[in-house]
């Protein structure tokens, strides 16, 4: 079926709802009719695993070609990739309606049909539990993430949560409740953590969330530093300031709190000392350390590079604030500063509840049986786990663990992520799972060890109405897993996959809740339970304010939590990061050879996910 092609292109094209499908262009010897889809998926078939089949075909009269005679891939018109009309069971039931309405509030989309995949779609662990959360608001149950994860379709949800099908699996949490003002509120457990660090190295910035955003075009000045302070009087966190009341740390929130959005002109400066001096401001500002005591944890600055370039220099410190927070703070920003700009009032809804609320009532429903149930869960998961993941080093460990860091750059390419996408898609496994058991087999051929714990932040924003609210909410999970590496990766990935899942459904208990339970033998040379650490931003993030272009602009990395983290973002670019790493342990060379070497596993695994 296949002798009637000549040449043939294989891309990675992103759908109407961005998400990436296998396209492949076809051109026929001539006087030859190709066969259809089916007859050439069917073919292919014989020789390709599933995940490798293209999603879509696209017939040419010619390849278009460059200069040089090469193929302009660029050059390749975009194929229909539209949903057929004829495949499509649109939901029927109330219920059905019901469950469409919120998959589609979630995932942003105008349409969604029964036998739709809530992860073909796009969906992945942050977007399911936001899905969770409002699936039982919606229905009045109390389905787990794990079942989303087994019934990822409309009709296979819908049925799920059908009366005659609900089980109750554990007991709601206690609604989140107002509580009245007072001197001193109590810190939520994340809070306290950070606090404590803080009184044991009191001039840190390791715990500094530095941003840096270059704006191109008309910027009206007044009408962002209007924005932004009427951001942090809508959040009590970013008024939050923290004393010690009988040797116990209290949060108190300032009832007003206004930051100076002050503007340092640098247009004067000659094109080479400017760029120096933005870098110095850059550094300067991300490294100076903020005073938990007297606050504000939050600063920004204005630096004016252009008549229309402008660089905006915020940082928060991490007890007031995460990565999802910072995506809260810029869209509301952006919604403000567009009313104001354009003499209108911009009106935000009114957020239900403060941070001191939710931090009261953590205190109060993560304690008891809820907390011993979900702790139960890691001391049988970390029972004897090992307490050093033994990368080599280029130097001695220090015997007083440093935080002297920087980073190199880290792309998958384009065609890699696109497959490792569909490899987890075929696996029911996201994006996350699918990298964390790659990360795993690259730490265990590095480090020689077969049991390996992985640190990575988990958003626990699990209740929609936290969803809205700047804070400290993010949690650290441990993901510990047995490398085989005598098995085929798609074996390990099922066991990452369950490993999650479990995790996933015990986040609640905080890590420094984790730390104390555990009593984990303490080493000042190196972290407890992990020394590595896996990221991948998928946070909601969305740059935009009328009339000018916004981009992020990455800062020299000076500090590393951990020996490494590796730290990946998915967007429209594709899948691209970084490798922080701690100075003290290892050369730049060491940390690029992995990250090379890391590129070179990924491939190897999208061809063949059975290979040993």
């Amino acid at each position: 079926a296949l002798d009637a092609v000549r040449d043939v292109v294989v891309l990675a094209r992103e759908d109407e709802r961005k998400i990436p499908r296998l396209v492949a262009y076809l051109v026929a010897h001539d006087g030859q009719a190709l066969p259809d889809e089916a007859q050439l998926r069917a073919a292919l078939a014989q020789s390709l695993p599933e995940y490798m089949l293209p999603n879509h075909f696209a017939v040419l009269d010619a390849m278009p070609l460059t200069a040089n005679g090469k193929v302009d891939r660029k050059a390749l018109p975009a194929p229909d990739m539209s949903r057929s009309e004829a495949g499509f069971a649109a939901p029927g039931t109330a219920d059905e309606r019901k469950m469409a309405a919120v998959w589609m509030d979630v995932l942003k989309l105008g349409k969604v049909g029964l036998s739709d995949n809530f992860f073909d779609l796009g969906g992945h662990s942050l977007l399911a539990t936001q899905l969770m959360s409002r699936v039982n608001a919606a229905f009045g149950t109390e389905i787990s993430l794990r079942a989303i994860f087994e019934a990822p379709t409309l009709a296979e949800m819908t049925h799920l949560v059908a009366p005659t099908r609900v089980e109750p699996l554990a007991a709601a949490p206690a609604p989140v409740e107002s509580v009245e003002s007072s001197e001193g509120h109590p810190l939520s457990f994340a809070q306290q953590r950070l606090w404590f660090l803080d009184q044991l190295d009191r001039h840190s910035p390791l715990y500094n969330i530095p941003a840096a955003v270059r704006l191109t075009g008309k910027l009206d000045h007044e009408a962002l530093a209007f924005a932004f302070n009427a951001v942090i009087g809508r959040h009590d966190a970013l008024r939050a300031y923290f004393e010690s009341a009988g040797g116990m740390p209290v949060q108190k929130i300032l009832p007003r709190l206004e930051v100076t959005l002050a503007l340092n002109d640098l247009r004067d400066l000659p094109r080479m000392e400017r760029e120096a001096r933005v870098q110095w401001l850059m550094l300067d500002q991300a490294r100076t350390p903020f005073d938990l005591q007297t606050g504000p944890l939050i600063r920004a600055g204005l630096l004016q590079l252009g008549d229309e370039e402008h660089l905006l220099l915020l940082t928060m410190h991490h007890i007031v604030s995460d990565g999802w927070s910072m995506g809260i703070l810029v869209r509301e920003v952006g919604v403000l500063y567009a009313g104001r700009a354009m003499g209108a009032t911009a009106a935000l809804p009114e957020l239900p509840m403060r941070y001191v609320d939710f931090a009261h009532w953590q205190r109060q429903w993560l304690s008891g049986e809820v907390l011993e149930r979900q702790l139960a869960y890691w001391r049988q998961q970390l029972a004897d786990s090992p307490k050093l993941l033994a990368l080599p080093t280029d130097r001695p460990r220090p015997s007083v663990q440093s935080q002297s860091g920087a980073s190199v750059a880290y792309a998958v390419p384009a065609e890699v992520h696109a497959k490792l996408l569909v490899l987890g898609r075929k696996r029911q496994s996201t994006l996350f799972m699918t990298l964390c058991a790659a990360f795993n087999v690259l730490l265990a051929r590095h480090a020689g060890q077969t049991d390996i714990c992985i640190g990575t932040p988990i958003a626990n924003r699990n209740r929609a109405e936290i969803e809205g609210l700047i804070g400290l909410f993010v949690n650290t999970l441990v993901l510990r897993t047995q490398v085989d590496l005598g098995l085929g990766f798609t074996t390990l990935l099922a066991q990452v996959r369950g490993h999650t899942l479990d995790a996933y459904a015990n986040q609640d208990v905080q890590f420094e809740q984790l730390v104390e339970a555990l009593q984990p033998e303490r080493d000042s040379s190196f972290t407890p339970l992990f020394q590595v650490m896996l990221v991948l931003q998928n946070a909601p993030m969305k740059l935009e304010l009328p009339g000018l272009q916004l981009a992020f602009v990455p800062g020299e990395r000076v500090t590393a939590k951990f020996d490494l983290t590796l730290t990946l973002v998915e967007d429209a670019q594709g899948l691209h990061g970084e490798l922080e790493y701690n100075t003290d342990l290892f050369e730049p060379a060491t940390i690029e050879r992995m990250a090379g070497h890391f590129t070179q596993l990924l491939q190897a695994i999208v061809e063949d996910p059975e290979r040993p």
